[in-house]
């Protein structure tokens, strides 16, 4: 089931979606979108449709941006404040869930962990290690502190993660899984001549997602 909901971010608000599985649920999962797209981007819902799919309850929300239909993202500082408020909506639900995103989303879900936001893992799908064509600016310094157990998805053709500095800074970290898909760009597109669409790829890292949720314990 799932049903649109209002976020408090401070003066304002934002909108979600809570997906609920039939039965008894698992670990709650709090999914944010990437820079480019929102949360009803397929990216993100065919994610979200596949945890639900094993058992895990979903929240996802747009960032003040997406929802005021501007194009380039917020601040850092307001990015963090609505993460932050989407974090608590979900802590009031479920007493325990894992933090995951969607390239940009992922990072802020980073930075919230290093914060001290309670979680029980992170996931987080398309890391932008560095921004394209910049592979100097890494956006790795925090991740070592990162407190909890850490699941990546990369694909080995996105531009915003050469492979060599997936190796040198993502497979290194202490407590990380960090999950390979061949061919795949930044949205985990792959060529035709893989006979795997984008859809099927995008299951399939749900999938794993749930798998490696339930292995917490």
């Amino acid at each position: 089931m799932t049903r649109q909901v209002t976020i408090e971010v401070g003066e304002g608000s934002v909108t979600g979606r809570w997906r609920t599985p039939e039965g008894s649920a698992r670990t709650a999962v709090l999914l944010a979108h990437g820079a480019g797209a929102g949360q009803d981007h397929p990216g993100i819902t065919t994610i979200a449709e596949g945890l639900v799919d094993h058992g895990h309850p979903v929240l996802t929300f747009n960032y003040p941006y997406v929802e005021a239909g501007r194009r380039f993202p917020d601040r850092l500082d307001t990015l963090l404040r609505c993460h932050r408020a989407a974090a608590a909506w979900l802590g009031q639900r479920c007493g325990r869930f894992v933090m995951a995103g969607r390239s940009m989303g992922g990072r802020m879900a980073s930075y919230l962990a290093v914060e001290g936001q309670p979680c029980a893992g992170l996931v987080l799908y398309a890391y932008p290690l560095h921004p394209a064509g910049k592979p100097d600016r890494l956006r790795a310094d925090h991740l070592p502190r990162v407190p909890v157990p850490m699941l990546f998805f990369t694909g080995s053709k996105d531009r915003l993660a050469l492979p060599h500095l997936v190796e040198e800074h993502l497979m290194g970290l202490e407590r990380s899984v960090v999950e390979i898909i061949p061919d795949a760009d930044h949205s985990f597109r792959v060529p035709k001549r893989t006979g795997t669409t984008q859809r099927e790829v995008l299951r399939t890292m749900a999938e794993r997602t749930a798998r490696w949720i339930e292995a917490l314990g």
